[in-house]
This record gives C-alpha cells, sequence and structure tokens, in this order.
C-alpha cells in the first residue's frame, strides 16, 4: 500500500474524528459480539441471555450499537480516501455501507425494546411479542442487501485504490458474512467477519491520525478534558428528555 495521506485533504468529519471512528468502531463491534458468544444464536435464547445476565448482554449489545455509529464516520473517511482514484466505486460503496449501518441501528432498536419486555413482563411475553412481529413490514428491509454488498463494493475500491492491500482488503470484505437482523448473537462468522474489520481499517486510522500536523500539547489536554463533560452533558439531557 503506498497511498499518499499527505497530499489527501480529508473533508467532513476530518482527520481526527475519523481516524478515531476507524480505530474505535471496529474495537467496539469486536468486544460486542465477543462477550455474546456463549449464548446461542436465535432470538429466545438472547432474551433469555439478557434475563440471566443482564448486564453483561446490555454492554455487548450497546457495544454493538455504539460501534456502527462511530463505523458509519470511519466509512465516510475511507470513501474519501477512496474518491479519488475510482469515484463511483467510493460513492455506491460509502452508500451502500451506510445505510447498512442505518439498518442495524433500526434492529437495535428494536432488540432494546424486547429487552425492556423482558424487563417489565418476562421472556415468554418478549418471545411471543417479537415471534408474531418478526415478519412485520418496516422498510429497513429493503436495505438488507445494502448491508452485504457495500462492504465488498468498498473493499474492491480501496484495493484499487490503494488504500488498502490485497489481504486488508479481503479482510474488510469478510464484514458481508456479518450476521443481521433482530436479537442476533454471535456465530463464528461474526467473530471472524469483526475481527477482519479490525485488521482492515485500525492500521489505516492510526495512519490517518498521524499523518499531516499533530496539535499542541495544550489543544490536546484542551480535547480530553472538553470531550468527556460533553458525553456527560448529552447524556444527562438525554436521561431527562
Amino acid at each position: 500500500m503506498d497511498y499518499n495521506l499527505q497530499s489527501t485533504t480529508l473533508s467532513f468529519p476530518g482527520k481526527w474524528v475519523g481516524g478515531v471512528s476507524m480505530v474505535l468502531g471496529p474495537i467496539f463491534l469486536f468486544v460486542g459480539v465477543i462477550l455474546r458468544f456463549k449464548f446461542n444464536f436465535f432470538f429466545p435464547d438472547q432474551l433469555e441471555a439478557f434475563e440471566s445476565s443482564t448486564i453483561l448482554m446490555t454492554i455487548s449489545y450497546s457495544l454493538f450499537l455504539a460501534g456502527n455509529i462511530l463505523l458509519s464516520l470511519g466509512i465516510i473517511t475511507l470513501t474519501n480516501l477512496i474518491y479519488r482514484h475510482s469515484p463511483a466505486i467510493a460513492i455506491w460503496g460509502g452508500i451502500f455501507t451506510v445505510f447498512g449501518l442505518f439498518a442495524r441501528a433500526f434492529h437495535a432498536g428494536i432488540d432494546h425494546l424486547a429487552f425492556q419486555i423482558v424487563n417489565s413482563k418476562n421472556v415468554a411475553v418478549a418471545t411471543d411479542i417479537v415471534a408474531e412481529s418478526y415478519g412485520a413490514f418496516h422498510i429497513v428491509s429493503a436495505l438488507n442487501g445494502a448491508i452485504m454488498l457495500g462492504w465488498i463494493i468498498l473493499a474492491i475500491g480501496a484495493y484499487r485504490a490503494k488504500v488498502l492491500n490485497i489481504f486488508q482488503a479481503i479482510c474488510l470484505a469478510l464484514m458481508s458474512a456479518l450476521p443481521l437482523g433482530v436479537l442476533k448473537g454471535t456465530t463464528t462468522f461474526s467473530i471472524i467477519a469483526t475481527f477482519g474489520l479490525c485488521v482492515a481499517i485500525i492500521p489505516l486510522g492510526i495512519k490517518i491520525l498521524k499523518s499531516g500536523p499533530q496539535p499542541s500539547v495544550q489543544k490536546i489536554i484542551a480535547w480530553v478534558m472538553f470531550v468527556p463533560i460533553l458525553v456527560v452533558i448529552f447524556f444527562v439531557f438525554g436521561r431527562l428528555g
């Protein structure tokens, strides 16, 4: 890989947000799927697992959702790098992949509601409700193909643009095998796919963070203090609403 980051201007979301997202997003996804690996894959078992291991499953599903949200910014950064060499591939790969991440966020919302039914009622009621509504129409189902296809298109574009080497591009394409849908547990494919994502783009994220001028110590300290305070304020505000 001989891509010259120094000659590339990263617009939205910028070097720092994009680089951090490419590092933390894959890690959150990988840890999220690992934490629920010991539980069976299908939704009745996931609901039972939530009842017996509430904290563990809450952390697992929360990390997975946070990873998808962060990853959306990392993917936009990746498409910026691909765009200079292959605009069409960058656009379509980026669109499909980000749409797929939105679909996973939608599924996470349903997961959260189902878990709250376990809390307020019981596993049996939650299982019946999920089973009865599993095939219900929703517009996000149209994005299921995008979830799988986007990663493959991005991998091809990243390799052609020399943003990733052939091994990293294959690892990125493995994300197309990550199971999708509501209340999905972890399979071997889940671990392979998310680990492949880590191999593919964490090194690129680190390279982006190291490229170009570095901030002063004062600026780093200011951001380290400002970001946690902002997160706490947003969290408290969100809980009040």
